[in-house]
């Protein structure tokens, strides 16, 4: 096991609120993470039958078993704790006294707003980083991109040395079974998951919900409700676009992507490293990869996920705008292996039509070898593992 990069941040916060809430997708290491950081509290997972009807019928007398605190696993199983652990805190604020995890987003994020505001803070903690992987592996990491991309970032892959298109199908088929039972009542599982398989094929596109349930055969409506159960659930993450009022030409549609980009490879059907690179999809699973280490890096530190994307109507494009101080860190970001100047034509336009929104920008390349220009420098993604401060500066 390695100490995740968000280990110091939730160290810190443990010792400023009574609750923290880490949230994040099954299987991203949270449970791993809480127990390993405070090994001398009590574990209790809601996910046992025996005990969520002891946190239901009497929550009182379910909590009064840990007055000194608690890990508390999958706490949206158990919906009405929150409001006693409210009461609880109040009495004994005492920092880092309960640790809450959940996998559902919005469930958790509804409970814990409600009941806990100013109690606790709130982390997400999502897959390993390309960092996290290459501590974990040292001088046997694969230096091989399409190996990377097709592994994916989920911890126990890594931990275990899983075989990645196993452990990925047991992974969504232990979501469809469980999770969509517990977060919505989806009536036709084999439509959903054709359904899901779609929006890995539209990974890095915009989002056009019509085309999309058009496809899956079912109503804009439904793919709506399927896109949010899909983004409650930490499957899907859509990038919203930057645009401000007086830019009417920009586009307005999010983009589609993929917490995991393993997870995106597998629903494509690729099972090797070759069919990876050969994809059609190629530069936008590259993307994605990228896209997500970015969130992950400014979660670890504490910092917003906020993020956009920028497009125009003649097809000018940055793919990561990064806020910084006020004003954006344009990042392009290109699969192939060979530096050419079109990598540098979304950057250059964006810095002519705004000149004032941009604070620097750089390339991400899938090559080898960096290049430092003078106005926009190119990184390598083998840079990304060496656990960047931020994403701004590869």
């Amino acid at each position: 096991m390695i100490e995740r990069n968000m280990s110091p941040l939730l160290q810190r916060l443990a010792g400023q609120y009574p609750v923290i809430t880490l949230t994040g997708p099954r299987q991203s290491g949270k449970t791993t993470m809480a127990k390993s950081l405070f090994p001398d509290k009590a574990y209790v997972t809601l996910e046992d039958p025996d005990i969520r009807r002891f946190a239901a019928d009497d929550p009182r007398g379910f909590l009064a078993n840990y007055p000194q605190g608690a890990i508390f696993d999958e706490i949206q199983r158990a919906p009405e704790l929150s409001s006693y652990l409210q009461g609880m805190v109040d009495a004994n604020p005492q920092p880092g006294r309960f640790i809450l995890t959940g996998s559902h987003q919005f469930e958790l994020m509804t409970q814990v707003s409600q009941s806990l505001a100013g109690r606790t803070a709130v982390l997400r903690l999502l897959p390993f980083t390309l960092a996290e992987v290459h501590t974990l592996h040292g001088a046997t990491a694969s230096p091989d991109l399409g190996q990377t991309l097709l592994n994916g970032f989920y911890p126990r892959i890594h931990d275990k040395g899983l075989n990645p298109s196993q452990a990925l199908a047991d992974y969504f088929a232990t979501y469809v079974e469980r999770d969509l039972r517990q977060l919505a009542a989806v009536q036709d599982l084999q439509r959903f998951e054709r359904f899901v398989r779609l929006c890995a094929g539209r990974t890095g596109q915009l989002l056009n919900l019509n085309s999309l349930g058009n496809d899956a055969g079912v109503s804009h409506v439904t793919a709506r409700a399927w896109i949010d159960l899909l983004q409650t659930s930490y499957i899907l993450h859509l990038l919203p676009p930057w645009f401000t009022n007086t830019s009417k030409r920009l586009v307005k549609a999010p983009k589609l992507y993929f917490y995991d980009v393993g997870l995106a490879c597998w629903l494509l059907g690729l099972r090797s490293a070759e069919q990876v690179s050969r994809d059609p999809l190629w530069g936008s699973l590259f993307e994605n990869f990228v896209i997500m280490e970015a969130i992950k890096d400014r979660l670890n530190a504490g910092e917003s996920s906020e993020m956009y994307f920028y497009r125009d109507s003649e097809g000018n494009e940055v793919d990561l705008l990064l806020p910084t101080g006020g004003k954006m860190h344009a990042i392009e970001i290109k699969a192939g292996a060979t530096v050419n100047p079109d990598y540098f034509k979304g950057l250059k336009t964006f810095a002519a039509h705004h000149p004032n929104a941009v604070e620097g920008g750089s390339v991400i390349f899938g090559g080898l070898q960096g290049q430092s220009r003078s106005q926009w420098p190119v990184h390598s993604w083998l840079q990304l593992q060496n656990k960047p401060p931020s994403m701004s500066n590869p």
